[in-house]
């Protein structure tokens, strides 16, 4: 395909549209621009791809794999990436390569990498997409509307010590069990790097769920602290509008993280968590983690994650701390869920004990 084919179709009705652009009015493209090496956090843009390496895959809109092959059209976003585990990139791109920095469709330009990552799917961009006014489409355009947390909503926030501890499955493990008890709960994330593993989960335990590309970010890493707390503000604010009585709010990463630590230390989401569940992989991070928490003057109700897989580690970190270790089993199990969430729930009468159907 040649550039004025391109042209005449912006996106070709063979592209794959990656998970990141799932809420893009696809009718609004009307032009490519070919000025790529301009293109901001959020951008939109058009990609072939060049040569397969570490994602070979692409999550698409639809919530499904697709397997790549060299010359795919892919549909992507500019954005940065903080991902320990995988790959540091910034959202800047050359006009003849990106790097694909996480399978979501997020590219840009890698900076670091862990050392079992092979080097990233390469791709040649395109072009930005317009519209017909010739504005570069952002997916921040998409955004649901800013919302307000309401005071009789219960905020719990999942953190962790890493990237891999278990966050994920203790949020959502705690969202079915209170879920099980008969409250009416929602899931949030709102920080990481776009992609649907953790939408996915929330909704297989049945959960309904939103993270921060509901929120117009295809990243939050080097976001602005207060860009990161009104995606908060509107995820917690949307879900609590569509019913829910608890939001579980997983926070990417492990609490040095830069965006993590930030809001640890002082912010709108600090300020209105009502309980922490923390996940580690072992004792000594159970310990290490509790007490950065502690020097932001917050303290878990639980602990959860990896360390709860080995009885002995659980035990060390238990004595360690005093706090209680619950598994992924008990924290779906609804009479467990609700004993740990009790102490920190809101709403008056909401408040009184709910029994699992």
């Amino acid at each position: 395909m040649n550039l004025r084919e391109v042209a005449l179709s912006p996106v070709p009705p063979t592209a794959k549209w990656s998970f990141i652009t799932r809420r893009v009015a696809r009718e609004d493209i009307a032009a490519l621009d070919a000025s790529v090496q301009y293109a901001t956090s959020g951008d939109l843009a058009l990609c072939r791809i060049l040569e397969i390496n570490q994602h070979k895959k692409i999550q698409l809109a639809s919530g499904r794999y697709s397997l790549s092959y060299p010359e795919d059209l892919v549909v992507v976003c500019v954005g940065d990436r903080y991902a320990p585990d995988q790959f540091e990139g910034h959202a800047e791109v050359h006009p003849e390569q990106a790097d694909l920095l996480a399978a979501g469709g997020v590219i840009g330009s890698m900076r670091a990498a862990h050392g079992r990552m092979a080097k990233p799917t390469q791709l040649k961009p395109l072009g930005l997409l317009k519209d017909a006014e010739g504005e570069v489409i952002n997916i921040a355009r998409y955004s649901l509307p800013p919302a307000q947390i309401p005071d009789h909503v219960t905020v719990i926030a999942v953190f962790g010590a890493s990237m891999n501890a278990g966050k994920t499955t203790a949020a959502v493990s705690l969202a079915h069990g209170l879920g099980r008890a008969g409250y009416s709960v929602a899931g949030a994330k709102i920080t990481g790097t776009g992609a649907f593993g953790d939408l996915n989960a929330f909704e297989d335990a049945g959960i309904p769920a939103l993270d921060f590309t509901d929120a117009g970010m295809a990243s939050t890493y080097r976001m602005p602290d207060r860009r990161i707390e009104q995606g908060f503000e509107t995820l917690v604010g949307t879900a609590a509008a569509r019913g829910a009585e608890i939001v579980v709010v997983e926070v990417a990463d492990g609490v040095f993280q830069k965006e993590t630590a930030a809001l640890l230390a002082g912010s709108v989401l600090s300020d209105r968590l009502d309980g922490i569940l923390f996940a580690a992989p072992d004792a000594l991070s159970v310990v290490g983690g509790v007490e950065v928490l502690q020097r932001y003057g917050h303290w878990p109700f639980a602990i959860s994650g990896m360390v709860t897989c080995s009885p002995l580690a659980s035990r060390e970190a238990g004595m360690a701390t005093g706090i209680p270790l619950v598994s992924r089993e008990e924290l779906c199990d609804p009479e467990r869920a609700a004993q740990l969430a009790r102490p920190v729930l809101r709403g008056g009468a909401m408040l009184k004990e709910k029994t699992a159907a």
